[in-house]
């Protein structure tokens, strides 16, 4: 079980990495011309199987974390 959850911790890891940035929301703190904080941006293709698979990855780590917690 401990295997697992180290499998699942580093392609969290790996697949947070593969996520762009989303610096550019942030652009009315750093000084941007457009005030982008609150704006509502879809992603699309690879970018949502990348969001969708990073969400069900950190599901996983956090349900085996409290699954070997519990039978420890």
């Amino acid at each position: 079980m401990k295997i697992l959850l180290l499998i699942v911790a580093v392609l969290l890891i790996l697949i947070s990495l593969l996520q762009g940035g989303k610096s550019d929301a942030l652009s009315a703190f750093t000084g941007g011309n457009d005030l982008g904080l609150f704006q509502n941006v879809k992603e699309r293709g690879p970018e949502r199987v990348i969001s969708i698979a990073t969400m069900v990855l950190g599901i996983l780590f956090f349900v085996l974390v409290i699954i070997i917690r519990i039978t420890d």
